[in-house]
């Protein structure tokens, strides 16, 4: 099997390690590269050098919030493809719609189904 396709590289923004850890550890067994933030203030500097072309995204960090690096990330040139996803536990009309102004390409309320988000993931990349 030829390695034409470089691994995918995803990076999972997310204050909580029962999240954090998990996703990281599915995203991998899926054959994607993962690089992982623990606040927005590491999303923002890991998507400065990495350029991933997948950002799952919590909204609520103690520092810079996921909005705001979705603000960065769409302010970016070299990340005009990469596809944003939220993963929030704010689940508002306007917390959502939000989400989407600010440039998401898919929100996911939390409690969510890793299925379902890999299913997601998926969709969104396929070229």
């Amino acid at each position: 099997m030829s390695k034409a396709k470089e691994k995918m590289k995803v990076l999972v923004v997310d204050d909580e390690p029962s999240i954090l850890m998990p996703l990281e550890f599915l995203m991998r067994k899926n054959g994607y590269q993962v690089f992982i933030a623990r606040n927005g203030t590491e999303a923002i500097e890991s998507v400065n050098k990495e350029l991933p072309e997948v950002v799952v995204l919590d909204i609520m960090m103690p520092d810079v919030d996921g909005y705001e690096v979705c603000r960065h990330i769409r302010g970016k040139e070299e990340m005009n493809g990469a596809k944003v996803i939220f993963l929030s536990a704010k689940t508002k009309d306007a917390d959502i719609k939000k989400g989407y102004a600010v440039g998401a390409d898919l929100y996911i309320p939390k409690p969510f189904s890793t299925r379902f988000l890999m299913e997601k993931i998926k969709d969104l990349t396929a070229s």
